[in-house]
């Protein structure tokens, strides 16, 4: 009886002595993480990041129109505009929550966000000045 539990302490040592060894051995065998620099992990100028970052100030006239692209995001900073939409929905008003439809008014200074590259955007009712940062284009 006393060797099955000499046995039985001895095998479950092992098992634990085991599993320990794994475990710190993976710390050693960290070879998966990508270099700094390399395809895996590349590094950026900053005048890459800043053009990710920057928010252009545009004007557009009564009538004329602003699309964008996907992840475009949209700040009416003065006059009034119009939502234009697409079968599959309109623009994401992130301030309030909501999702407005073609024709609604844009809210001035909603933070509004192009969900897809599917010709969403806005269209001027009277001199518009709005913040866009992402794609975009004028009509």
């Amino acid at each position: 009886m006393a060797s099955k539990k000499k046995g039985l302490v001895y095998a479950v040592l092992m098992v634990s002595l085991g599993a320990a060894l794994g475990w710190f051995g993976k710390g050693f065998a960290a070879s998966d993480m990508p270099l700094p620099g390399s395809e895996g992990d590349p590094l950026v100028t900053r005048a890459y990041v800043e053009s990710r970052l920057k928010m252009s100030v545009i004007e557009l006239a009564p009538g004329q129109i602003l699309r964008g692209y996907s992840g475009t995001e949209i700040i009416l900073r003065g006059g009034q505009a119009t939502v234009i939409d697409s079968d599959l929905g309109g623009l994401c008003d992130v301030t309030q929550g909501v999702d407005l439809k073609g024709g609604e008014a844009v809210p001035a200074n909603h933070l509004l966000l192009v969900p897809r590259d599917d010709g969403r955007g806005i269209r001027a009712t009277t001199d518009v000045i709005v913040m866009v940062r992402g794609g975009f284009k004028t009509e």
